[in-house]
């Protein structure tokens, strides 16, 4: 895979020429500068990026991280986050510049993977990586592993199915004694955004981001890659055509719906250009979408500062997306193969290690309690007293760096089960294949139609999926750029491709 980086590199070069003349200041946090020096003596540090919002004690963690891994694999670590809005740009940038990285997030696992950005694990998974490859469940390697026969990155040990959820305050549901499990299309919701818009004025009916949501999970459909190629299969339908889903009945149901709720007011006006993140916390929102598994309300709670509810309302389907969410991968030209891979192996099997990268430093950032789970240490002023909705110092990614099944349970306002990870693992028994888990097209031949279309859906995508715009007079004149930008001719190859897979599968 990678003879084709040459060819992405110099369809990026332009951008990245713009992207390089503007302001950086403010879009990352690291704990050192970006240089792979090696240490004095035999330690060899590995430049590491990931997604995230700076935190004020990133170094003091970093700092600590290095102590226990010189002692425990030699190696150490400069540990960079970038911000939420920022990271898949930037990651982009160092690969198409060729900038030395060794590990990295990767959000774009697969159009990355064909781009020849990520490092061949095969051969170190029976040796030194053998560790973590005995401990992620089996289900993940074979959702990363590429059409070659390739392992490119190392998935996350967490939920196999993350199913679309939907949020809502506990005090609203119990107040007007809402039953969440009847609300599972969107266009049931209308009565819920009225009631909520009339009687409680404060709170925003529906929150959406530039990036909405997949409503067309709720009709059956998948993604065949990104999502920002829109061509979708239905994935319980093994022989579902391809199709551009902006131009199916369903899609123009969903934008309709959309429209109305944001001319009703009930979707932030701000929608289309907001950019994604975190639940804010102390947000006074009754409606919010987010992917998860078993108890993430939990979670979600904990983030918003008061107590959530949620109602899942897309089937426990594993599918090739869900198995990719979570990767971290090892840079093609990295000068560490050995120790980024011990890294990460030691990162998915070490409990020590994975816990400081999650949860930061014990007695500084967090506490535990009697039953040993962890209990976040709030912000404090001057004189010691907690600082209200104030962002913590340090906290990790969770979905982003590693096995789960190793991590402490929380404890607090909203504990978490003692057998929390054994309801994952029961959960997980329960989830269905997807009839495309494991399919992945190449169009890594295709380079400039697939950044035409991803201009075009960068133009419409956001305003449309939020309802911001009139959908008779705008949706025309996507799908229209869509096919000058070469989406039927993409469309096409995905197909063909689809065809010999489900052959090669059946």
């Amino acid at each position: 895979m990678r003879q084709q980086r040459n060819l992405w590199r110099l369809a990026a070069s332009f951008a990245l020429v713009l992207l390089l003349t503007l302001p950086v200041a403010g879009c990352f946090s690291a704990s050192g500068n970006d240089e792979n020096a090696a240490l004095p003596g035999n330690t060899v540090n590995l430049i590491y990026y990931t997604i995230g919002d700076p935190d004020k004690d990133l170094k003091m963690v970093n700092d600590r991280i290095n102590e226990i891994l010189v002692k425990k694999i030699g190696v150490t670590i400069t540990y960079i986050k970038v911000g939420w809005q920022e990271y898949e740009d930037r990651l982009n940038t160092l690969v198409s510049a060729g900038t030395p990285f060794d590990i990295a997030f990767a959000t774009e696992y697969t159009t990355l993977a064909q781009r020849g950005a990520w490092l061949r694990l095969n051969d170190y998974l029976s040796n030194v990586g053998k560790g973590m490859y005995d401990a992620i469940e089996p289900i993940f390697w074979q959702g990363v592993r590429m059409d070659d026969g390739g392992i490119y990155g190392v998935p996350t040990n967490k939920e196999v199915a993350v199913r679309d959820q939907w949020m809502y305050p506990d005090m609203l549901v119990k107040k007007y004694h809402i039953d969440i499990s009847k609300y599972t299309t969107l266009a049931s919701l209308e009565p819920l955004f009225r009631m909520i818009k009339e009687k409680e004025p404060a709170y925003q009916p529906m929150e959406l981001d530039k990036d909405s949501q997949n409503f067309f999970a709720l009709d059956g459909y998948e993604y065949v890659s990104e999502k920002t190629l829109p061509l979708m299969v239905r994935v319980l339908d093994p022989s579902s055509p391809v199709v551009n889903i902006f131009e199916t009945e369903e899609a123009r149901k969903v934008l309709d719906i959309l429209r109305r709720y944001y001319v009703k007011g009930y979707i932030n006006e701000d929608a289309a250009m907001r950019e994604s993140q975190g639940l804010k916390r102390g947000a006074q929102v009754f409606w919010k979408a987010a992917g998860g598994g078993p108890l993430s309300e939990n979670s979600w709670s904990k983030d918003r500062g008061y107590k959530l509810v949620a109602y899942p309302v897309t089937p426990a389907l594993i599918t090739t997306e869900s198995m990719r969410g979570g990767v971290m991968a090892v840079s093609a030209d990295t000068k560490h193969p050995l120790e980024s891979v011990k890294f990460l192996n030691l990162l998915n099997t070490d409990p020590e290690v994975r816990n400081l990268f999650n949860f930061g430093i014990e007695g500084v950032h967090y506490t535990l309690d009697r039953n040993g789970q962890v209990v976040p240490k709030s912000p404090t002023d001057n004189n010691g007293k907690p600082i209200p909705g104030a962002q913590p110092s340090y906290g990790g990614v969770q979905y982003t760096q590693g096995n789960w099944f190793i991590l402490k349970t929380m404890g607090g306002k909203f504990p978490d089960p003692l057998d929390k990870w054994d309801q994952f693992r029961a959960s997980n028994r329960e989830a269905v294949n997807s009839s495309t888990l494991g399919f992945t097209p190449d169009l890594s031949r295709m380079p400039i139609q697939m950044q035409n279309i991803q201009m075009v859906w960068e133009k419409y995508f956001p305003s449309l999926m939020t309802g911001s715009v009139n959908v008779d007079s705008v949706l025309p004149k996507f799908n229209q750029e869509l096919r000058q930008a070469g989406i039927d001719e993409v469309r096409s190859e995905v197909q063909r491709q689809l065809n010999a897979w489900r052959a090669a599968h059946s």
